[in-house]
This record gives C-alpha cells, sequence and structure tokens, in this order.
C-alpha cells in the first residue's frame, strides 16, 4: 500500500525511499534547497524517482513552507526531473474548537490559496488537508483524501468533537491493555509500600504485583491514584509505579490467583477504564497514553 511519511526525513535516507517507494514530506524551503544542491553534487541519485508532498504552514506555524515561499519553491521543484510533487497537505491547529473557528477558516482558505498557486504552475497533487477531527468537522475540506489517525483507535480527537458530533459518528475504542497477576502478599496494616515509603496501609491488606511499570508506558504519575480491573472489579494502584513493576489492592476481591488478567484499559465484564480516564489521571492527554505504550509489548489483532 501507499505509504506517506509525514515527518522529518533525513537527507541520506532518500535514495533509499525512492527505492521502496516511500512518500516523503518536504516541510521547508531550506530543506528543498540542500536537495536541490545534493541532487546537483550527485549524492543524491539521479536515476531515482522521489515523490514527495509539499507540507504547506497555514498557520499552525509548525511544519511547512510559507505561502509567500511558494514560488521559489515551484521553481526548484521544476528544475528538478527526478523528484515528483505528487501531494501538497497542511495541518489543522484546532479543528472543531468553536474558540477558534476564525482561524480555521483562516487555514482553509490558505491552503485553497496554496492549491490555486501550486496548479497555476502545472502541478496537479494529492491535495489533503484534515486529520480525524477535521474529517469530521469540515466534510466539505476533504479534498483528495483525509488522514486518519486516532479515529481509527476508536478515540475522539478532542472533547469539542465527541460533544458536537457524538450523536452523528460512532466511534468504539478497538484497544485494551492488559497484563497479569505475577504475585500475591499479605501486608499488616501501617506497613508501607514500593519506592519511597510513598504509600502507608490503612487496613490489612492483600497485594498484587503486575510485572508492568513506566517502562511499558503504564505511567508514574499514576502511583497511588490509579486504577485496573479484575474480574470486572476496580483494584488501586498502591504506592509508586516501577519501571517494570506495579503494586494494586487486591483486598476486596473475593479470589484472585497468579496468572490472573489484569485490565489497564477497556472494559472487564460491566467496568471500563478508558484511555480518556487514564489520561485524566496521569495528568496526560488521549493521544500521548497510547503513543507511548512501549512498541515492544507483543499486540493481539483480533
Amino acid at each position: 500500500k501507499p505509504v506517506l511519511v509525514l515527518g522529518y526525513t533525513l537527507l541520506r535516507n532518500f535514495d533509499e525511499a525512492a527505492k521502496l517507494n516511500v512518500s516523503l514530506t518536504v516541510s521547508s524551503l531550506e530543506q528543498l534547497r540542500e536537495i536541490l544542491r545534493l541532487s546537483a553534487s550527485r549524492r543524491i541519485a539521479q536515476d531515482i524517482n522521489l515523490k514527495m508532498h509539499l507540507k504547506i504552514d497555514t498557520g499552525m506555524h509548525r511544519q511547512g513552507v510559507q505561502l509567500d515561499e511558494l514560488p521559489e519553491v515551484l521553481k526548484i521543484l521544476k528544475s528538478m526531473k527526478n523528484i515528483k510533487l505528487e501531494g501538497i497537505y497542511s495541518h489543522f491547529a484546532a479543528a472543531g474548537d468553536g474558540k477558534y473557528i476564525s482561524e480555521t477558516q483562516q487555514q482553509i482558505k490558505n491552503f485553497r490559496q496554496a492549491v490555486e498557486i501550486i496548479e497555476a504552475a502545472g502541478f496537479q497533487p494529492i491535495k489533503h488537508l484534515a486529520a480525524t477531527g477535521g474529517a469530521i468537522a469540515f466534510p466539505e475540506n476533504h479534498f483528495d483524501m483525509v488522514r486518519i489517525g486516532i479515529g481509527l483507535m476508536g478515540l475522539w480527537p478532542s472533547e469539542e468533537i465527541k460533544t458536537d458530533y457524538c450523536d452523528k459518528v460512532k466511534l468504539e475504542p478497538i484497544l485494551s491493555w492488559k497484563t497479569v497477576i505475577s504475585e500475591i502478599k499479605s501486608v499488616k496494616k501501617y506497613e508501607k509500600i514500593g519506592y519511597g515509603f510513598t504509600e502507608t496501609l490503612k487496613r490489612d491488606s492483600k497485594i498484587a504485583i503486575l510485572p508492568i511499570g513506566y517502562w511499558h508506558g503504564f505511567r508514574r504519575s499514576l502511583s497511588s491514584i490509579g486504577w485496573v480491573l479484575i474480574h470486572g472489579q476496580r483494584c488501586k494502584v498502591l504506592g509508586r509505579v516501577s519501571m517494570d513493576m506495579t503494586t494494586i489492592d487486591v483486598t476486596d476481591l473475593k479470589s484472585v490467583k497468579v496468572g490472573d488478567t489484569v485490565t489497564l484499559i477497556g472494559r472487564d465484564q460491566t467496568e471500563e477504564i478508558t484511555v480518556e480516564e487514564m489520561a485524566e489521571l496521569a495528568g496526560s492527554y488521549s493521544y500521548e497514553v497510547i503513543t507511548t505504550i512501549n512498541p515492544l509489548i507483543k499486540k493481539i489483532y483480533r
């Protein structure tokens, strides 16, 4: 399937990208000038056919060339026969947030202006502007394609989008995150738990150890406030989350044993811990929670 790299690519990887038929983003005039220089000095192979998407800065002021830079950008692109301008795109800063509707409308206007300039120069690139939020809130500005990321996870890109469109769009989370109990022990009231002795037991307790911690993406900021699910019941995180272990309170469970499944994110019977809940407790954001789950963890696709 076609692959587009949205971020920055080291120039030394351009040849490999061309061989693999991977499309790359170029987002600055400086980067394009360097490509031209390396191509002229033959440090980029002359026989490659590199597909490029040009990122336009329409107002977010992160990646992207400015509108007033387009004449020079187009001049360079026309001089480079081994570079194909396959696409142009930009990114909304606050799609669906009513407080910034005028800024968003200006971004759309700027993008359309860039499209006009580029097409007037003889190019016919693929045009795309909307990620999940923009695709939901601005269907009239889908152009040739949309970039659905967090929506594919069944998660809302923002509370504003969720509030305004939940009756029109159905999103169902597809991710669950689970571990197991690796150890169980009984500990007396007033004993202290974990690194730094940060929590003192208020009752005689049965505690369980989970072989998961902040190395895996279960945030340290969930220490003493996080929750997990076992047999459909909530169990509290005790003390400090360690690098690869977490202690929880299983005192109130009727039965529990080593090897029992523990749900960190997802549903267990009638209870559920959502990505949004975990993010709020951790002082984080749903995007950050799901993208910082360690990629080395085994994934099961159903």
